[in-house]
């Protein structure tokens, strides 16, 4: 096969896992909320705040402007580590302003 044909099938390939991936992800919301401030650096679903591109881009531990899909109804019930100065934190349906990184 010449390097252009593999280019190309690489690249469909790529659009293909792309839609699945998509699919798969407005399946599952049905089922499921956004929740913000609860995901661990990187490992957010999407919105991480300004200059971000989206999922995996959130910098620290239970950024407040970050989401991560949840099941639905247990947002604002998850137990999450209190914040460095002791107090506490929980998920929001809402975006957040605490743990924003500088």
């Amino acid at each position: 096969m010449s390097n252009t044909v593999l280019k190309s099938v690489a690249m469909a390939g790529a659009v293909a896992s792309a839609l699945v991936a998509h699919t798969n992800t407005a399946a599952a919301a049905g089922e499921k909320e956004k929740c913000f401030g609860v995901s661990l650096a990187g490992q957010n679903d999407c919105a991480a705040g300004p200059g971000t591109t989206c999922a995996g881009t959130s910098t620290v531990d239970y950024q407040g402007n970050a989401w991560s899909l949840v099941p639905a109804g247990s947002c604002a019930t998850m137990e999450l580590p209190a914040g460095a100065d002791g107090s506490a934190r929980n998920g929001s349906l809402e975006e957040l302003e605490r743990d924003i990184p500088a």
